[in-house]
């Protein structure tokens, strides 16, 4: 009866809950696996057997008919080859991956080795299979180790570096199995749709992806589009002038911030004295509209971004950091004008502005391959986002060695001052018997503070944070040795396993001993997961381990979400005294998911005004493909400028003219989709304002981005009927040195670090300001006709 009530339990639970919790359907087919015994085979009947298997899955057999044979041997395969016997836990994962699940395991469970059996089995079709990872490093490491597997069986394999060649990342992708950060298989993607030759297109048709810390990747990293910018004239110059009058504003009575400390605003005495410096009556008027965007992005990077928490300054450029890794966010952006005022903030003149040539938000990039899975030790609190957007279960694969690591109570703290007192108590004590280590910290600034009060106290401490990241392999290989003090960032949350005793868990048994690493938190998150993953670098596989988080009631998150207000106001602990109140416990895990659900909305919204775009974006995509690679006949030319294309025919011939077609149509649809993003990107940047009217933002960003839309497609066609009359034609084709087919001088990419903080309700901007608004800012359709003029081609 137990028994039964077990599994009543379980079925209701995964009724309601996006997580599943039932192995059973995955054991029964572990069972068959592991009733397939290879072990007597010789190697070469091993790959007998794969070319066996290929050729099956080549014929249409079902991969579900050969997931038992494929799983069991790529076992046995790894087992000769790399000695690691994949464990039940292992197989069911990979099962489920197969299956196009996001898959639960813990750090240090073998996610890695566990994807290499559904990569085979999906590569057998000849179709390519993409294992996307989180950064470079994995992807090259994952690449090399697992490979050996892959080409024991015949199948190929393939690695991506941003800076390959194009016949490189070809051969790369071609591979039966392709190991690559998720962001450069993405900006490649944007790449190929600037091609004006096929044969530089880099991928082939998308088939099945594996998503290693598919949380990260699909949750947080959702939140910022993929670019791909061309070389444009900027002018920094008043950007710095109006940074200088914003520095000189003062808080509380010349702007005012939300409750989130997510938006600043001016007030009307802020609003007055800023239009007296400019010479402006109002500047909030439609024709001050580009300036009122450049004066509240000045005010944002001004008060609410600072250095060292959320960007640092290196090599003389601007480099952001990831609020969820601690890490510096390669090659990432802020929205144009919002990164442009933090360098005249900091002085720096940027070498990286330029008109948005390509864009596609992460999400709607994975959402184009037919099938996607993921793995992740931490998918808990995701579980429901991955529901809704992508349409995926969450399988929790248990661990397979019991976890023993101690999780203590959090300690809680009146203020910063007693915190820290107690973190580096503590750290001494711990220091003293040789445990290993590892301290969380939430910016660099506070681990550098940190490493700095530690080694006051006679403890040498390694540090790593985003301006040493570098040096990330090297600092968490040592982290687990006798006597180790590591000072991390978030950073050391993922990827890379800290082994007790070090690098050659030479001293293992020791550190063991001594209770294994010991990890401590010096706040909370915004994200349970990150609170998570930081846990979960003590206690891998059975080890031992211990965490403890340290909170303050003044730390920068509790105040700034005001978390505080959850928490009775009759309670005033003395200085350093611990908050032993359990209701205060409480409310702070409390403000915690409140905090979460605020992000996760924050997620909706901006995919609620990507959405339409990325269905304009497929649509245009589409049709310049089909004209890249032949696929519809061309026919513009001949009937809108039939006169000068029958001259030309007469003069160079029917397929050189065909040439010349193409190439002009692809360059004009290249130009018009940049103009276009360039369009919508001021927009995004100002439809919040629309709330002071009474209109609804998404709703007038639809209206816009649908007429745009429309109207870049019939300008299309004009752009190539008129640059068709204006290019000198020879034998040749079009002589390029002579045309305004330049495309730009160069090209690269980056993420924009979006926010939906632009697409806000404006309340104090409401409150203040609106008595100062003219009407005319209100009809956007004028605003669209005035800023988009410059780009129509008259008929």
């Amino acid at each position: 009866m137990s028994n039964k009530l077990s599994k009543l339990i379980d079925f209701i639970r995964n009724l309601q809950n996006p997580m599943e919790y039932d192995l059973e359907p995955y054991k029964k087919v572990l069972e068959e696996i592991n009733n397939i015994k290879l072990r007597n085979l010789s190697d070469y009947q091993l790959k007998e057997l794969s070319i066996r298997l290929k050729k099956q899955a080549r014929d249409g057999i079902s991969h579900e008919k050969l997931l038992t044979e494929s799983f069991a041997l790529v076992r046995e395969t790894s087992r000769r080859v790399l000695g690691m016997c994949p464990f039940d836990t292992q197989i069911m994962a990979g099962i489920a991956l197969h299956r196009d699940k996001i898959v639960e395991m813990k750090t240090g469970e073998g996610k890695t080795l566990a994807a290499t059996m559904p990569a085979y089995l999906n590569a057998l079709t000849g179709k390519g299979v993409h294992i996307l990872t989180f950064n470079d490093y994995l992807a090259g490491r994952d690449a090399e180790c697992m490979g050996h597997i892959y080409e024991f069986l015949g199948l190929t394999v393939g690695h991506i570096k941003e800076d390959m060649d194009i016949y490189k990342k070809q051969n790369a992708y071609w591979s039966d199995i392709t190991y690559v950060t998720t962001k450069e298989s993405g900006f490649d993607y944007l790449r190929d749709f600037l091609c004006m030759e096929k044969e530089k297109l880099v991928h082939r048709p998308l088939h099945y992806a594996i998503i290693d810390e598919a949380d990260s990747i699909l949750i947080d990293e959702t939140r910022s589009p993929l670019v791909i910018a061309g070389k444009v004239e900027e002018d920094v110059e008043n950007q710095i002038y109006l940074s200088d009058i914003v520095r000189n504003l003062k808080p509380n009575d010349d702007y005012e911030t939300d409750k989130y400390k997510r938006d600043v605003y001016l007030t009307d005495k802020g609003l007055s004295k800023v239009e007296d410096i400019l010479g402006c009556d109002n500047l909030y008027h439609s024709k001050n509209l580009e300036l009122l965007t450049k004066i509240n992005c000045a005010l944002h990077a001004e008060v609410l971004l600072k250095k060292d928490r959320d960007y640092i300054i290196r090599n003389e450029k601007i480099e952001i950091i990831d609020e969820f890794t601690g890490r510096v966010a390669d090659k990432r952006h802020w929205p144009h004008n919002i990164q442009v005022a933090v360098e005249a903030k900091e002085g720096i003149v940027s070498e990286s502005n330029g008109i948005i040539m390509g864009s596609i938000a992460l999400q709607h990039y994975l959402s184009l391959y037919p099938r996607i899975s993921g793995m992740t030790g931490t998918a808990n609190t995701a579980a429901e986002e991955l529901i809704e957007f992508y349409n995926k279960d969450v399988v929790v694969i248990h661990t397979s060695k019991p976890c023993i690591r101690k999780d203590h109570p959090n300690m809680i703290f009146a203020n910063k001052l007693a915190k820290q007192k107690a973190i580096v108590s503590k750290i001494k004590r711990v220091h003293k018997t040789g445990q290993p280590i590892l301290i969380g910290t939430g910016s660099v600034e506070e681990s550098e503070l940190l490493a700095h009060n530690l080694r006051e106290e006679g403890i040498n401490c390694q540090v790593l944070n985003a301006k040493n990241d570098e040096m990330e392999a090297k600092i968490i290989a040592r982290a687990g040795e006798i006597g180790a003090v590591t000072v991390s960032t978030n950073m050391a949350g993922r990827g890379i396993d800290i082994k007790l005793g070090g690098e050659k868990e030479l001293d293992r048994d020791k550190v063991c001993t001594l209770g294994g690493l010991y990890v401590i938190g010096t706040s909370l998150h915004e994200s349970r997961r990150i609170y998570d993953q930081l846990k979960g670098r003590a206690g891998r596989q059975g080890d031992p381990g211990e965490s403890r988080f340290f909170i303050s009631l003044d730390d920068e998150l509790i105040q700034k979400y005001d978390v505080s207000k959850l928490i009775s106001h009759n309670y005033s602990p003395k200085h350093d005294e611990v908050v032993e109140d359990p209701v205060i416990h409480q409310q702070l895990e409390r403000g915690q998911r409140i905090i979460e659900g605020y992000n996760s909305d924050m997620r909706r919204q901006l995919w609620k005004y990507s959405f339409i775009i990325e269905q304009q974006r497929r649509i245009i995509h589409n049709k310049r493909q089909d004209i890249l690679i032949d696929k519809v006949p061309l026919k513009i030319l001949s009937i809108k400028a039939a006169e000068r294309y029958d001259f030309f025919r007469s003069q160079v011939g029917e397929e050189t003219l065909r040439k010349v077609e193409k190439q002009i149509i692809l360059y004009c649809i290249n130009k018009c989709w940049a103009d276009y993003l360039d369009y919508i990107s001021h927009i995004r940047e100002t439809i919040h304002l629309v709330v002071i009217g009474g209109k609804n933002p998404l709703d007038e960003f639809r209206k816009i981005a649908i007429e745009a839309f429309d109207e870049m497609m019939n300008r299309i066609e004009h752009e190539i009927v008129n640059t068709f009359h204006d290019v000198e034609i020879n034998e040749d084709g079009i002589k390029i040195d002579k045309a305004r087919l330049k495309v730009p001088s160069s090209t690269w990419t980056y993420l924009i670090d979006d926010s939906p903080d632009q697409f806000s309700n404006l309340p104090l901007l409401v409150k203040t300001v609106t008595t100062t608004i003219t009407g005319t800012l209100f009809s956007l359709q004028s605003i669209y006709k005035r800023i988009f003029k410059k780009k129509k081609i008259s008929k």
